[in-house]
């Protein structure tokens, strides 16, 4: 093949077989992320047959970072991961914390150096957001609390990883690595993160109101096009100025180039148009690592993988368990958090890359840490698929598991000073989140009396301060609609949108209380049939309630108006 066709025929290559290894893991159930790793592998200097071109496929899967970690930054959230917080940063460092000492552990035996074992267990404490995102969305549960605990979990790790990819190369001479850098340990963190400070102070302060203004102009011009270049023009543009005016990272520079933009009003048009091909350098980013692989780890070392898949799957899962179930939540909160971060990807394969790069992680690191990944998102639907099981099993065979689950704990009961002999007649609105505060600040105004059943503990502890009767718990449970009093009131408000557990709400409010209004959400039209045949007195769905909602405005609008012709 001509030397010149080498980078149409590795990006043909790669993008094809990811196409068909992609659509083969999702007819078997897997998600796509296996299936471009396996057409890396199939590309590899370590598999027969054609071989792609691995220098020019690693500065592909650059651009690749570059986007993948803008697009964290377009739609990371500090108000989503603010009303989480109680449960998510310390978790989550807990968390990194245990999966890093069991990485350096397993490094330390294989007799791997102490920067290796660093490296390699911060790559394990690593979970995929690609990954996450696509499990909660199949299981409709990434706008719950649940999803929301999750994804903060996640956003704190990517935060951590963040803090990783600058303090790594700073630290690379002390922990063994082949940067040669002057100067002390203090001097040399103080150098590098004071370098940080300025960008972030300069993207913070000038780049925000720079790049809105920029965007506002092009989108002036009304081509789409300019303003789909304008967006990446800026993500590569600011990554690119990051590493060569401050030292810093492509991704941590285009990480923060994509928080700046979220701040604009056009950041949901910037995350729309960007997109498509932040999917396929991602898709190319899978590929190249995949090409990094080499089979043979399987056969020469097995125990050594499944050591790192026990880490990943088990040692990641049990401790975020014990976290949540400590910290008072439920145990389906727990569950769902411990399958969520029973994986690791992309972030993983960035701290690898970066480790190989600073001469800290051997190149066996990367292969046991790309088996692991493989086989854990291979795993990982599985897992999602078994909280429903796992739970019911734990709850009627483990007196532990619902003595942690249900502790003396003062916000799963009303305070004594509330007199229940009063609650009667009232509401029992179930969840606190968008549409249940809304709710909540109506029945507020007009002075009706209600009691709020939520999960999450921080609401509950807010909606007590300001005079609310609240308790925390997940409503499917019992014990928690009993607590909220529903066998006396007038109507119970599901204002949470997972149509399973509103069934299970609905028969506990039944055989309570059988004479009780039952109202419910939902964001699907086939959910919404499947709540009315459990005789629920009014299902809402959000496009029929808004489309409604128009329609009234403009009959109002139009009510004392002649219409100039007749409507066809």
């Amino acid at each position: 093949m001509h030397e010149n066709l080498t980078l149409i025929t590795t990006i043909a290559a790669g993008l094809g077989l990811a196409l068909i290894f992609g659509l083969l893991a999702t007819r078997l159930k897997l998600p796509p992320l296996v299936g471009y790793l396996l057409a890396g592998i199939a590309i590899s200097p370590a598999t027969p047959g054609f071989v792609g071109d691995v220098a020019l496929a690693q500065q592909l899967a650059e651009i690749g970072v570059m986007l993948m970690m803008f697009g964290v930054g377009l739609h990371f959230s500090l108000a989503d991961l603010w009303s989480v917080r109680r449960i998510a940063i310390p978790g989550a460092i807990a968390q990194i914390t245990v999966a890093t000492l069991l990485g350096t552990g397993l490094a330390s035996w294989w007799g791997w150096s102490l920067g290796a074992g660093i490296v390699f267990g911060l790559a394990l404490s690593v979970a995929s957001t690609v990954v996450l995102l696509k499990a909660l969305e199949q299981q409709g549960t990434l706008q719950s609390l649940n999803g929301r605990i999750a994804v903060g979990w996640l956003v704190v790790e990517d935060l951590v990883t963040v803090l990783a990819l600058v303090l790594l190369p700073a630290l690379s001479p002390w922990l063994g690595g082949k940067t040669a850098t002057d100067g002390s340990l203090g001097m040399t963190l103080s150098v590098t993160l004071g370098k940080v400070a300025i960008f972030v102070a300069l993207m913070l302060l000038l780049g925000q109101r720079f790049f809105t203004w920029m965007l506002w102009q092009v989108a002036k011009a009304g081509s789409r096009e300019l303003f789909t270049l304008a967006v990446i023009a800026a993500a590569v543009g600011i990554a690119f100025a990051a590493t060569k005016l401050f030292g810093i990272s492509f991704a941590l520079g285009a990480f923060f180039s994509g928080m700046v933009l979220r701040e604009s009003p056009l950041s949901h048009r910037a995350a729309e148009d960007v997109l498509p091909l932040k999917d396929a350098f991602s898709v190319l980013f899978f590929v190249s690592v995949g090409m990094l692989f080499d089979p043979a780890i399987l056969t020469d070392e097995p125990l050594k993988v499944v050591a790192v898949t026990l880490v990943i799957m088990l040692g990641k899962s049990v401790a975020a368990f014990l976290i949540v179930v400590v910290s008072r939540y439920p145990l389906n909160t727990a569950l769902t958090v411990s399958a969520s971060l029973a994986q690791i990807g992309e972030f993983s394969f960035i701290l690898a890359g970066l480790g190989l790069a600073l001469g800290l992680l051997p190149q066996a690191g990367q292969s046991l840490l790309l088996a692991g990944a493989i086989i854990s998102i291979s795993l990982n639907p599985a897992l999602f698929r078994l909280i429903g099981p796992l739970q019911d099993w734990l709850r009627a065979r483990s007196a532990l598991a619902r003595r942690l689950e249900h502790p003396a704990d003062p916000l799963a009961v009303l305070p004594d000073s509330v007199d229940a002999e009063l609650l009667t007649g009232h509401v029992t609105l179930v969840g606190y989140g968008r549409v249940g505060r809304r709710i909540g600040e109506r029945l507020r105004e007009h002075r009706i009396r209600f009691v709020v059943a939520e999960q999450n503990r921080e609401v509950v502890e807010k909606l007590r301060a300001e005079g609310v009767h609240a308790v925390a718990g997940e409503a499917s449970d019992p014990a928690v609609l009993i607590q909220a009093h529903v066998a006396r009131a007038s109507v119970l408000v599901i204002a949470t949108p997972d149509a399973v557990q509103a069934q299970r709400m609905i028969e506990t409010a039944r055989m309570l209380n059988p004479d009780v209004c039952i109202l419910a959400r939902t964001h699907t039209e086939s959910e919404a049939l499947l709540l009315e045949k459990e005789a629920v007195d009014g299902v809402f769905l959000g496009e029929h309630e808004l489309a409604a909602t128009m329609s009234r405005h403009v009959l109002e609008r139009l009510r004392d108006k002649v219409t100039a012709a007749p409507v066809p």
